[in-house]
This record gives C-alpha cells, sequence and structure tokens, in this order.
C-alpha cells in the first residue's frame, strides 16, 4: 500500500476507533442495561479485547494502518529520517484529523454521550500516570515484536490484555489513554485541546516515555542478546 493509501487507513482507522469506544459503552451500559456494577465491566472489558483484536487484524490487512500516534512514532524512531519526517508531519495529523473527525460526528449523534476522558488530578502527576503508562505499553509492544514476531494471536492477546489493565489502572486519573490522537478528539470537542494540561499530560509525556522506552530497548536487548551468546560460549 501506497503512503496516501496508509493515510486514509490512518484517518479510517482512528475515526472508527473513537467510535468503538463509546459503542461498546453504549451496549453495556444502555441495551445491556448494567451499570459500573463487576458483571457490566466483565462484559466491557471482553467487548474491549474482542475490539483490539479486530483493530489489530485491520492493521495487517492494511500494512500498518492504526490509530494511535504512538505506535507509529515508535517505529519511526528506528527508521530513516524519511520515514521519521513522513510520520510526524502526515500519519500523526491524519490520526489526529480522524479522531476529530469520529468525536464531532459521535457528539452530533449522541449529545448525551459526554466529552470524553478528563484529568483527575493536578498536571505533573497526571504527565506521570500516562508516561508511566505509555512506557509501560510501548515496552511490551518492542519485546511481543522482537521475541514472538510471527505469532498474530499471541503478540495481540498480550497486546490487548496489557493495553487493558494499564488503562484501568490509570482511567481514574487521566483517563489511562495512552493515545493523544483520541484525546485529540474529545479536547477539540470541548475547546481543550490547547490548554498546557492537553498538551503536557496527553502529548509531552507520553512522547517523551515513548522515546524513552525505544532508547532503553535499544539498550538492554542487546546486553540480553550478548549473554546468552556468551553463556552459550562458555557451555561448549
Amino acid at each position: 500500500m501506497g503512503r496516501i493509501g496508509l493515510l486514509v487507513s490512518d484517518f479510517t482507522i482512528s475515526f472508527m476507533w473513537v467510535w468503538s469506544g463509546v459503542l461498546i459503552k453504549m451496549y453495556v451500559y444502555n441495551n445491556l442495561g448494567f451499570g459500573h456494577e463487576p458483571t457490566g465491566e466483565i462484559i466491557k472489558s471482553t467487548l474491549s479485547i474482542v475490539n483490539m483484536f479486530f483493530f489489530a487484524l485491520l492493521g495487517k490487512i492494511t500494512n500498518g494502518g492504526t490509530y494511535n500516534p504512538l505506535t507509529v512514532f515508535a517505529a519511526a524512531i528506528s527508521g530513516d529520517f524519511t520515514r521519521f519526517l513522513f510520520t510526524v508531519a502526515a500519519r500523526i495529523p491524519a490520526q489526529v484529523i480522524g479522531s476529530i473527525a469520529g468525536v464531532k460526528l459521535i457528539i452530533q449523534l449522541f449529545p448525551e454521550i459526554g466529552l470524553g476522558p478528563r484529568l483527575n488530578v493536578d498536571i505533573h502527576r497526571g504527565a506521570l500516570t500516562e508516561g508511566l503508562l505509555t512506557f509501560a505499553i510501548v515496552t511490551i509492544s518492542l519485546g511481543l515484536a522482537r521475541n514472538i514476531p510471527g505469532s498474530f494471536f499471541m503478540k495481540t492477546w498480550i497486546s490487548s490484555v496489557s493495553k487493558l489493565t494499564l488503562h484501568i489502572l490509570g482511567s481514574d486519573l487521566t483517563g489511562g489513554c495512552m493515545n493523544p490522537a483520541s484525546v485529540m478528539g474529545w479536547a477539540y470537542a470541548r475547546g481543550a485541546h490547547v490548554t498546557k494540561e492537553h498538551i503536557l499530560v496527553y502529548w509531552l509525556a507520553p512522547i517523551e516515555a515513548t522515546l524513552l522506552a525505544v532508547w532503553t530497548f535499544r539498550v538492554l536487548v542487546p546486553q540480553l542478546k550478548e549473554e546468552k551468546v556468551d553463556k552459550k560460549a562458555k557451555s561448549e
């Protein structure tokens, strides 16, 4: 798929991603009639994992289309400058625009749905929370790509459960988003997309955490490989 096709995929998948989260909540809370009780949360979590499998499959079909800027940013850091420039100047904006378009349509059709995740702690604690969550999920993703390169089901299962767990851990503090584009869509809808808390907590902190995770992984993984080679040499 060419670059234009990839941008279209990023836009479309980002649009679909913000809708999927809303539809799952509406189905569980409105259609099934569950509140925030254990049964409702279990059903919502199960549907969320199925949903992440669906979007992982979409990414495979489109040869890399995705809804999360941090995913493509982490890959771009390890690539050449042309790939990095294309990611920052084209792919991430396409994801942001897709998310904004999706949220605007949601609010027009379902105005009672709310206005997305909000920061419930101070800015510094929020930035630390989103940074730690992002560092964890990026590290897990890099590890899965390196250690389980060919197993789509196993890699997606571990990634989905990890994302859901981290989301739950951070949901009461920042929303546990780990996705700047999705948060941007909701922030734009309520006119909070240029605030200090939005930029620092949902953009700057995750990007810095992604950089740190990629560089840390680069430093540690070769050392682990060298240790394995040394142990094998000694055993022989």
